[in-house]
């Protein structure tokens, strides 16, 4: 091939594949993303630590204890004829709760009944005929004497006829009975046949370590934090509930327990709904001080592990990063937070099991769910 040729060749080639690209974009196309690629950074919800006023609360294990307690038990021997109450229900106080078999005790009632009669017989005719010195005065004082004593045995058996009938010491609720039927009780004993508990209101009993009120007096004393003015206290129930009706505090021992190292203390409750059982565990929440600077985070944003706290924060690189810290008590549902925060920190809500000390992270803002039962407002 001559060399014109093939220079001509080979330009209308090149022109060929330069016609050809005319039509299409001159923009690069992006990159695919190879399966190395970074993703992008989790979310994870946070709150600003802030200092401000604050309620400290304290959470104390307690059982509950019925108000008033009493035992019903046989005061005469004999056999139980019949229950005249429904285990479980209220009774009121003289309820007739059993009946005894009475026909010893009526027997013995009628023969004390004519014994007395027979010995006011006499007394009656031995006074006037004193009078005429027909009978001596020791005569009619042995009768006055007689008299005196058919009458306490009156008495007596006229109480034992009434006991046959065992009532209700105090009004409440009463529980399973201990006798049936046909059981003889009262030999030797009052044998206990039932409980009735009082228990509206009802106590809460509880403690609190004394190295904890200790603390809670110096911090007082040193005017860190200031005494509640609220007496208000709350109930937590077994399923984290709290009870809608709350109480007061009515006493501490002014002892300390050698053995446990705490304060007894007691609460009481209304309980008009019977709703609050007696031997039920339950959590009291109250008020033990207050103060003007302190940080507050939600539980959730709290870490516990044998006895000690941390919280993760968001640093300004967007990382994240443990930080320990002392509690202080609850305010409301809140930590208190004593040490390990300065106020500012990004602190994590949720979202921890993405957020690994050191991986960065897109903090948001946390918003708290609404309270149970609250109405939901649903945009148009």
């Amino acid at each position: 091939m001559k060399p014109f040729v093939y220079r001509s060749l080979l330009a209308s080639t090149a022109v060929v594949l330069l016609l050809s690209g005319c039509g299409k974009s001159d923009a690069p196309k992006p990159a695919a993303a190879g399966p190395g690629a970074a993703p992008p950074p989790s979310e994870v919800a946070v709150v600003i630590a802030r200092q401000g006023e604050a309620l400290l609360t304290k959470d104390l294990p307690g059982r509950l204890q019925a108000w008033r307690t009493a035992q019903v038990r046989a005061r005469v021997e004999g056999i139980v004829e019949k229950r005249l109450f429904v285990e479980g229900s209220d009774v009121k106080a003289g309820a007739p709760l059993y009946r005894i078999d009475a026909r010893t005790y009526r027997t013995s009632y009628e023969a004390a009944k004519a014994d007395t009669a027979a010995a006011r017989a006499v007394v009656n005719r031995y006074r006037p005929l004193v009078e005429m010195k027909a009978v001596s005065q020791q005569e009619l004082d042995t009768a006055e004497a007689r008299l005196r004593q058919t009458e306490a045995a009156l008495s007596r058996a006229e109480l034992d006829l009434e006991n046959t009938t065992v009532p209700a010491p105090i009004s409440g609720r009463i529980g399973r009975t201990l006798v049936t039927e046909g059981a003889l009780v009262g030999r030797g004993e009052a044998t206990q046949l039932a409980t009735i508990e009082q228990i509206d209101p009802i106590y809460v009993n509880f403690t609190q370590s004394s190295a904890e009120l200790l603390a809670l007096r110096d911090a007082i004393k040193s005017g860190r934090w200031r005494s509640a003015t609220k007496a208000r206290m709350e109930l937590v129930l077994e399923d984290e509930s709290v009870y809608p009706l709350t109480g007061k505090l009515l006493f501490s021992d002014l002892a300390v327990d050698p053995g446990t190292g705490a304060v007894s203390l007691r609460a009481e409750f209304p309980n008009p709904k019977k709703e609050l059982l007696p031997g039920m565990f339950v959590r009291v929440r109250y008020a033990q001080a207050q103060a003007d600077k302190l940080i507050t985070l939600p539980q959730r944003a709290v870490m516990l592990s044998q006895g000690s706290a941390a919280v993760l924060i968001v640093d300004a690189e967007g990382k994240v990063a443990p930080r320990p810290v002392k509690l202080g008590g609850m305010s409301g549902s809140t930590w208190t937070i004593t040490s390990g925060l300065a106020g500012g920190e990004q602190v994590i809500v949720e979202g921890h099991m993405k957020a690994r000390p050191g991986s960065v992270v897109k903090p948001v803002p946390w918003t708290p769910a609404p309270p149970a039962g609250a109405p939901v407002t649903q945009g148009k």
